[in-house]
């Protein structure tokens, strides 16, 4: 019997490729004056190609770009520091993201969160989706002094939840951060689907979030 439902942050709950689009063209239009020599289409595509999806920090990101261009009047620092202040502006939830919380929430499901990533960040992105009350427990990997696929995240979340692994799932759209190292610890685990990566050995697997309150019926 299922009793915990946790949840990956990026690429899953939050439509990370879609905020950081609308994030990067706003910053442009905020550092025109020092940008304007490079193309906004320009700028927003190197700035995804060198973010990797995540998978690089921000301050390599903006060093790199400070560096190509030979930019005048602005610093990597500064770029960095509007990043962190104002990503969480932007940030697109995934459709159905709060009617399917509701109705977990509603069924007496216990919700838990584990991301990867800048503790103070990523809790203000979850915030600014307006969703952090609907969860008993949020793991972010800084706080936590560890991150996925370790499985010791996982462990510290069921124990914090008082559930076993085999009585919960965990919902995400990475295969080996995610699913892997989810299913190593004995929990359920659903793909959020995710063309960017192969179909991982998910047990089940979900376009919309809003399949998940359904397909949890039958588990």
């Amino acid at each position: 019997m299922v009793k915990a439902v946790l949840f990956d942050l990026d690429g899953t709950l939050l439509n990370r490729d879609a905020s950081v689009k609308a994030f990067i063209h706003n910053q442009y239009e905020r550092f025109q004056a020092c940008l304007s020599r490079i193309p906004k289409q320009e700028y927003a595509n190197l700035f995804i190609r060198l973010d990797d999806r995540g998978y690089v920090w921000k301050d390599k990101v903006y060093q790199q770009i400070v560096e190509k261009y030979s930019l005048a009047g602005i610093t990597w620092e500064a770029l960095l520091t509007d990043y962190i202040n104002h990503f969480c502006e932007d940030c697109v939830p995934f459709p159905n993201l709060v009617p399917m919380l509701e109705e977990l929430r509603g069924r007496g499901y216990r919700l838990g969160i584990i991301s990867n990533g800048k503790g103070a960040f990523q809790y203000n992105n979850i915030k600014a989706l307006g969703i952090e009350d609907y969860f008993d427990i949020v793991l972010i990997s800084q706080w936590e002094g560890v991150k996925k696929p370790n499985p010791s995240i996982f462990i510290n979340a069921l124990q914090e939840l008082n559930v076993n692994a085999e009585d919960s799932v965990f919902v995400g759209d990475h295969p080996e951060k995610d699913i892997l190292a989810a299913n190593m610890v004995g929990m359920k685990t659903i793909w959020k689907q995710d063309q960017q990566w192969s179909q991982p050995e998910a047990d089940w697997n979900v376009r919309d979030l809003l399949e998940l309150p359904y397909l949890l019926e039958f588990l």
